[in-house]
C-alpha cells in the first residue's frame, strides 16, 4: 500500500473496529479506510453497527440489512445492521419452527415476549456476533471486515455483550429469556464464545479509537482504551480527526484560538493514549460525502478556495439573529415541563441541554438536568454548581441494580430459596438493563409535572430504542386497561406538547441534518412532534476570515436554510465559540440574547 497510508492501515488484521465519542468522524474514517483498502486490491466489507447508521448517506446508496456492493469502488461492499429488520428476522427464527406445532395462544405469548426494544438490541447483537464467527460463510470471501460502530458507551456495551451472554448462559437456569426458548441457546452460546475469542485475538482484531482534538473526546478514548483493554482488546490505535492546520497568520482570532485550543488538548492527553500509535487527520474544506471527498481524507495537504462572503448579506444576518434565548423564553412560559435534547452523537446535545438548564435555573426555576447517554459527563460540562439546578445521570449499572433489588424484594418475597435463586439468575440477563433504564426514564418524565426537567439523550439510534420501549409499555397498558380504562403512560406525556418539548440538535453539515430530519420523521410516526431545532457550533454564525474556515462556513448556509425553511417549527443557531463552552458562565452566555464570545 502507499507510503502515505495512516499507521492504523499498515498490515491491518481481518477485523477493524472504529469507535469513539459521537460526532468525531468515525463513519468518515471507516468509509475512507474501506475505500483505501479496496483500491489497494482487497475485498472489503464495511459494516455499521450503529442504529442510526449514515454509511448509506456517505456513499449515496440505499444499503440496509443486506450486503450491498458499492459500484464506484470495486471490491467494496457495505452492510447496515438495521435494528428493526434484524429483530423481525430474529423473531421469525424463534417463532417460525414452532408455528403450527404449538397452540396459537402460546405462539402469541412468545411473539409478545420478543416484541420489545430489548429483543431489538439482542437481535442486532446477534447479527454482529454472526459476522465475527461467520457460521454461514457470509463473509468468508472478504479480506477485511471494518466495523463503523455506535458512539462509545454503546460500543463498549456491544463489545462486552459476548462475554456477558456467555456467562449468563453458563449459569442461567430460567426456562426462557429474551434470547428465545432454551432449545436455541446452545448454538448461540457457542457463537458468543467464538465472538469473545475473535475480539480478544490481536492477530484478528484491531481497535481504532477516533477522537477530535478536544478535551472531552480525548478523555473519552482514554476511558475506552482502559475498558476495552480489560476485556482483551489490546491492539489499539488512535486517530485524531479534523485537526485544524496551523493558520498561516494570526489575522483571524477564531482560527488562532481554535488551533491553540486543539494543540493544548493534544498536549494534555494522558500517557496511556500518548503511548498508542497515533495518526492526525487534518480538517478538510469539504464534508466527507461521496467517494471523491473520501479519497482526500488521508491526504496531507489541504486545498482551500478563497471565498468572500458579505456578513451583511441576508442569509448570514439571519443566522446571527437566531438566538437560543428565544427558545428559552418559550420554554419558560409554561412554568414546568420536560425538555429533551436529541440528535446525532457529537452535535453538542449535552452542551445545549446544560445551557437551557442553566438559563432556566438562573431565572429562578427549579430544574433537574439529567442524561440517558452512557458516554455523557454533565458534571464536566457544568464544572460547578448553581442554585435551583439538580444534576443526575441515569446510569445503566445503577438503574439495573436498583431494579434487581426491587424485583427481588417484591416478586421474590413469596418465593422459596430455589425460586429466588432462579429469579436472581434471570435478572442477571443483560436485557435487564434495558428495562431498568426505561423505568428510570419514566420516573424522570413523571417528575416534569411540577418542575423543569431537561434530558440530554443518548445518540439518535439508542434514543429511538428507548422510545420504542416507551411505546411497547404504552401498548401493553392500553391492552390491559381496555377501551373504557383511563390511564396516562410516559408515551402519552411525550406526545403532549404542553408537557414535552423535543429539541433536535444538529450541526450545519449534510449528514447530521439528514439524520436529524430522519429522527423527526421517526418521532412523528410515534405521534411525537419535535418542538424546535438548534444548529450548534456554526462557523457561518461566527463569521471567520481564515480561508479554510471560511470555505466551510459558506457551505453551512445551505444546510441552515434547509433547517430553518423546511424542517423546523422554530430554530436557533449557536456560533462556534472561541473556547469550549464549559462551566456555568460560558453555558449561560450561550442563551443570552446576543451571546458574547466565550473566552
Amino acid at each position: 500500500m502507499a507510503a502515505a497510508d495512516p499507521t492504523f492501515l499498515t498490515d491491518p488484521p481481518r477485523f477493524v473496529f472504529f469507535t469513539g465519542k459521537g460526532g468525531v468522524g468515525k463513519t468518515s474514517i471507516a468509509c475512507a479506510s474501506a475505500v483505501r483498502l479496496a483500491r489497494a486490491g482487497k475485498k472489503v466489507l464495511l459494516v455499521s453497527t450503529d442504529p442510526a447508521s449514515n454509511v448509506g448517506q456517505v456513499f449515496g446508496l440505499s444499503i440496509g440489512n443486506t450486503i450491498t456492493e458499492v459500484p464506484a469502488a470495486a471490491g467494496l461492499c457495505a452492510l447496515e445492521i438495521d435494528p428493526e429488520e434484524a429483530a423481525a428476522a430474529y423473531r421469525e427464527r424463534i417463532v417460525g419452527p414452532v408455528r403450527g406445532l404449538l397452540p396459537a395462544a402460546e405462539i402469541a405469548s412468545i411473539t409478545e415476549q420478543l416484541s420489545g426494544s430489548c429483543t431489538t438490541e439482542v437481535a442486532s447483537f446477534d447479527e454482529f456476533t454472526s459476522l465475527l464467527t461467520d457460521p454461514d460463510d457470509r463473509v468468508a470471501g472478504f479480506d477485511h471486515v471494518l466495523f463503523d460502530t455506535a458512539p462509545t458507551g454503546h460500543t463498549i456495551r456491544l463489545l462486552q455483550l459476548p462475554g456477558n451472554w456467555t456467562e449468563f448462559l453458563d449459569h442461567g437456569k430460567g426456562d426462557a429469556s429474551c434470547l428465545g426458548p432454551l432449545a436455541g441457546l446452545d448454538k448461540q452460546k457457542a457463537m458468543y464464545a467464538g465472538a469473545v475469542e475473535a475480539l480478544s485475538d490481536p492477530g484478528r482484531t484491531r481497535l481504532v479509537l477516533v477522537a477530535r482534538a478536544n478535551r472531552a473526546a480525548l478523555a473519552e478514548i482514554a476511558r475506552t482504551h482502559s475498558e476495552l483493554a480489560a476485556i482483551g482488546m489490546t491492539r489499539q490505535h488512535v486517530v485524531v480527526n479534523g485537526v485544524l492546520p496551523d493558520p498561516a497568520d494570526d489575522t483571524d482570532p477564531l482560527a488562532t484560538a481554535v488551533y491553540q485550543r486543539e494543540q493544548a488538548a493534544l498536549a494534555g492527553r494522558g500517557a496511556a493514549i500518548v503511548a498508542l500509535p497515533t495518526d492526525l487527520v487534518e480538517l478538510k474544506p469539504v464534508n466527507m460525502v461521496g467517494l471523491d471527498a473520501l479519497s482526500t481524507l488521508f491526504d496531507t495537504t489541504t486545498t482551500t478556495t478563497a471565498v468572500s462572503v458579505d456578513d451583511t448579506e441576508p442569509g448570514v444576518a439571519a443566522v446571527a439573529d437566531a438566538s437560543l434565548a428565544d427558545l428559552v423564553d418559550a420554554i419558560e412560559a409554561d412554568g414546568h415541563g420536560l425538555v429533551m435534547c436529541m440528535g446525532k452523537g457529537g452535535v453538542g446535545k449535552t452542551t445545549i441541554a446544560a445551557a437551557i438548564a442553566v438559563a432556566l435555573a438562573r431565572r429562578g426555576h427549579d430544574v433537574h438536568l439529567t442524561t440517558t447517554d452512557p458516554a455523557a459527563h454533565l458534571t464536566d460540562t457544568l464544572a460547578g454548581e448553581l442554585d435551583h439546578l439538580e444534576v443526575s445521570r441515569i446510569d445503566p449499572h445503577e438503574a439495573s441494580e436498583t431494579y434487581r433489588n426491587r424485583v427481588l424484594a417484591t416478586k421474590g418475597a413469596e418465593l422459596d430459596d430455589a425460586g429466588r435463586a432462579t429469579l436472581a439468575e434471570d435478572l442477571q440477563s443483560p436485557c435487564t438493563e434495558e428495562v431498568a433504564v426505561f423505568q428510570a426514564f419514566s420516573k424522570v418524565i413523571h417528575e416534569s409535572r411540577r418542575k423543569f426537567v431537561v434530558v440530554d439523550t443518548a445518540p439518535t439510534g439508542h434514543t429511538l430504542l428507548l422510545l420504542d420501549a416507551t411505546g411497547s409499555y404504552h401498548r401493553e397498558i392500553a391492552r390491559q386497561m381496555g377501551d373504557g380504562g383511563r390511564f396516562i403512560t410516559p408515551l402519552m406525556r411525550l406526545q403532549d406538547p404542553a408537557q414535552t418539548k423535543i429539541v433536535l440538535v444538529t450541526l450545519a453539515e449534510t449528514t447530521p441534518v439528514l439524520e436529524a430530519a430522519g429522527l423527526q420523521d421517526d418521532l412523528r410516526r410515534a405521534g411525537i412532534e419535535p418542538w424546535g431545532w438548534v444548529v450548534n457550533n456554526s462557523l457561518a454564525a461566527a463569521a471567520p476570515t481564515a480561508p479554510l474556515l471560511r470555505q466551510r462556513a459558506v457551505a453551512e448556509l445551505e444546510q441552515i436554510d434547509t433547517v430553518r425553511d423546511e424542517l423546523a417549527n422554530r430554530c436557533a443557531v449557536i456560533p462556534l465559540a472561541v473556547s469550549e463552552p464549559v462551566g456555568i458562565t460560558a453555558l449561560g452566555q450561550l442563551a443570552e440574547r446576543h451571546p458574547a464570545p466565550v473566552r
